[in-house]
């Protein structure tokens, strides 16, 4: 979209630029604006259950692609340089390589699991987190992949299949049911909920035109239901990770203050530093809502701030019985 066709949707949309001129102080706001005019680099993730590390790197910088490592992000790597799309590579056809943008592999890397643990993906579709974890879970264990979305269900079908994922029991029913049906089960859940957004509209422009605080409303009820559900699937002593593509506190910290009211023993954990990454604190307070103050140890990832779409990520730990 022309900069300056954004710039005038954007405030046509006069509930959502009002939103971010209370979100950001205004120097940021303009920086956040002007990331969301910029195109990303391309970020691959080499999937090592395919292929060894080493020889697919090989193999693209023989057809010219310039490579460039992202530390702290296992397997992950910036185009520097490419002849042509890495979609049209050989690599890409056979699953050696996932296109995945490098905040949407935060969650999986704080999640962390581990091979032969059981883990729950509850709103897994189009499954670029769910491949991501088989691999860091080496094709051990179980996946219990989740998704409501039939149509979604088909992109983490091929996904999987191409990326020679092996663990992955693929369930297509309301999320909410799984919190009864695996009661205190999986040793690690990730919710990355269905959400408003706004951490992608560099490349999601139709928001500008959707948004809207009643839109927003209707999605917080379904991630309230979803956390509620990720958390009582959880095992005592297991570890859950809350995440969104949006910046909208009702979403983010709102929803993870919904479950502490819920569950007061619930534990925010701190999320470890990602070298080369800025990640601010999560609000503990907005308007006239006051959060719990270990709000702060969920991180907020801003475009303006990296190289990177927008998102919210908490961990969260169910203590032992």
């Amino acid at each position: 979209m022309n900069p300056e066709v954004h710039q005038r949707e954007l405030q046509r949309n006069r509930e959502l630029y009002t939103f971010l001129t209370e979100l950001f102080p205004e120097a940021d706001l303009q920086a956040f604006l002007e990331a969301t005019r910029r195109k990303l680099p391309t970020v691959i993730r080499v999937n090592t259950l395919k292929a060894p590390e080493p020889e697919v790197v090989q193999r693209l910088e023989r057809q010219g692609f310039v490579l460039e490592r992202i530390p702290g992000v296992p397997f992950a790597y910036r185009l520097r340089e490419k002849p042509y799309p890495i979609g049209k590579t050989l690599e890409h056809f056979l699953g050696y390589v996932y296109v995945q943008e490098l905040a949407s592999m935060l969650p999986p890397v704080i999640l962390n699991p581990q091979p032969h643990e059981r883990v729950l993906d509850l709103a897994a579709a189009p499954g670029s987190k769910t491949t991501q974890m088989a691999q860091m879970m080496q094709n051990t264990g179980v996946i219990l992949a989740n998704d409501v979305d039939i149509q979604r269900m088909k992109a983490l079908t091929n996904n999987l299949d191409r990326s020679g994922v092996l663990n992955t029991v693929l369930t297509q029913v309301d999320g909410y049911k799984l919190g009864f049906w695996f009661e205190n089960t999986f040793d690690r859940v990730l919710l990355d909920a269905p959400c408003s957004a706004l951490g992608t509209l560099h490349k999601t422009y139709e928001i500008l035109k959707w948004w809207s605080w009643g839109k927003v409303g209707r999605l917080v009820r379904t991630q309230k239901g979803l956390i509620l559900a990720a958390y009582q699937a959880l095992r005592p002593g297991g570890v859950l990770v809350y995440s969104t593509c949006t910046l909208v506190p009702e979403e983010n910290e709102g929803v993870v203050a919904f479950l502490l009211q819920r569950y007061p023993e619930a534990r925010i954990l701190e999320i470890p530093e990602i070298p080369g990454l800025k990640m601010r604190p999560g609000f503990i307070r907005w308007k006239r809502n006051e959060y719990p103050p270990e709000m702060q140890h969920t991180r907020r990832v801003y475009p303006q701030d990296n190289l990177t779409e927008g998102f919210f990520i908490a961990r969260i730990q169910k203590p032992e019985a």
